[in-house]
């Protein structure tokens, strides 16, 4: 049984093994938490019975109009399994009062977002890889 909770309080860097995988460079466990802590909400999922995280989805906002979610990672052993759907319904539906959701994504998982109720709209982004390995 998966459990869902937006409480982090007791969340250590070794419950964050194994995600961000086919990322070029990811981050590490510890840039990892200090994410999770600085968001304005989190939702993890976790094994019944275990502190080990198998997924989790970050929001990060001005508490008034808009959001952005930048992380909705599910452990690859888990995928299939609804856990990434029931993570975002939970953060969304925490944002009701929020004009605008926003997130990217790859190209590829535009019908996943989709089938979830989002819509594509056009973006720009800049990718930093760098920076998740330490380097300047």
């Amino acid at each position: 049984m998966i459990l869902y909770s937006t409480d982090i309080s007791g969340l250590a860097e070794k419950d964050l093994c194994g995600f961000f995988v086919g990322w070029p460079s990811s981050p590490t466990p510890a840039q990892h938490l200090a994410v999770l802590r600085g968001s304005y909400r989190v939702v993890i999922a976790r094994e019944a019975g275990s502190h080990h995280v198998v997924g989790f989805v970050n929001m990060i906002s001005d508490g008034v109009l808009t959001a952005f979610i930048p992380w909705l990672e599910v452990l690859p052993d888990y995928q299939g399994k609804g856990i990434g759907s029931e993570l975002l319904r939970r953060v969304l539906a925490a944002a009701e009062h929020l004009y605008s959701v926003d997130l990217t994504c790859d190209e590829t998982l535009r019908p996943y977002y989709e089938g979830l109720g989002m819509q594509a709209v056009t973006g720009m982004a800049v990718r930093r890889w760098h920076v998740l390995n330490g380097d300047s």
